[in-house]
């Protein structure tokens, strides 16, 4: 019965290949010249401190192109709150989600029931898979999922036939 899996994965390499890429960036810009900012990959996500909140939205914006330019979804990071620190710095974490929770395993199930094609969909730990009898459904829900905005990258792997 041809069937496939419906995850959500970061390339950890090109992740960081991107934080290493916006690091040499913000040491270069004019506008960062003589504060304190920051950005640090760390086991599980990222650190981020900043001179001020300008300059922490920048390192934002800087970080968000150079993962677009290496296909990596900025959807892979899900920032905290900002906190205040020192001589009025910025800092802010940002968590990498790898997997797809519960919740958005719902979700998706309950998508693919909407488009009314036969398939069965089932939760498998942090993946989704979808078998049907017939492959075009398959990819039918693979369109229908793209189409929709999940607030996570996800990736249709293992297509079996």
């Amino acid at each position: 019965m041809p069937s496939f899996d419906i995850v959500s994965k970061v390339d950890l390499q090109e992740v960081d290949n991107a934080v290493n890429q916006a690091v040499k960036e913000i040491s270069q810009r004019y506008d960062f010249k003589g504060t304190e900012n920051e950005l640090t990959l760390e086991d599980g996500g990222l650190k981020i401190l900043a001179a001020d909140e300008y300059k922490l939205q920048a390192i934002k914006d800087i970080l968000i192109a150079k993962l677009v330019r290496r296909k990596v979804s900025p959807k892979c990071f899900v920032y905290g709150k900002e906190e205040s620190a020192s001589h009025g710095a910025v800092r802010v974490k940002a968590d990498m989600v790898q997997g797809i929770s519960k919740e958005k395993s719902k979700e998706i199930i309950k998508l693919i029931k909407e488009t009314k094609l036969k398939v069965q969909a089932q939760i498998m730990e942090d993946q989704v898979r979808v078998t049907g009898k017939k492959i075009d459904d398959l990819q039918a829900v693979m369109q229908a999922l793209k189409g929709k905005d999940l607030d996570i990258e996800l990736q249709f792997e293992n297509m079996r036939s």
